[in-house]
């Protein structure tokens, strides 16, 4: 994100850029206007921001999802752990109830 915004260093008249349609589906254009631009600022909204204030914009939004992620890493490997854990023990379990079927199939044999 923070790197397509250095389209003011470029001293361009038209800007070729690729325009989100729908979803998924990209579609050739050219940007005019070089100092002002359409931020998507989430849910379905723009704003229209300088390059320089979008660029701000971006390095906030880059710096709280780290921290976000920063913060949510240690719970996520605790539940890690945890599931690693139950899968151990299902596996013990398993094996336990294998082992047990072929004890009774070969004392009924």
């Amino acid at each position: 994100m923070a790197q397509s915004i250095n389209i003011t260093e470029l001293n361009l008249p038209q800007l070729e850029m690729l325009k989100n349609q729908l979803d998924q589906m990209y579609v050739p254009g050219k940007l005019h206007d070089v100092e002002h631009v359409l931020i998507d600022v989430g849910t379905g909204y723009y704003v229209e921001k300088t390059a320089e204030d979008a660029k701000d914009f971006f390095k906030r939004k880059i710096d709280f999802l780290t921290k976000q992620m920063e913060k949510i890493q240690p719970a996520l490997q605790e539940k890690h752990a945890m599931k690693q854990a139950v899968m151990e023990m299902m596996s013990q379990k398993i094996q336990q109830l294998t082992a047990l079927g072929a004890t009774q199939a070969t004392a009924k044999a």
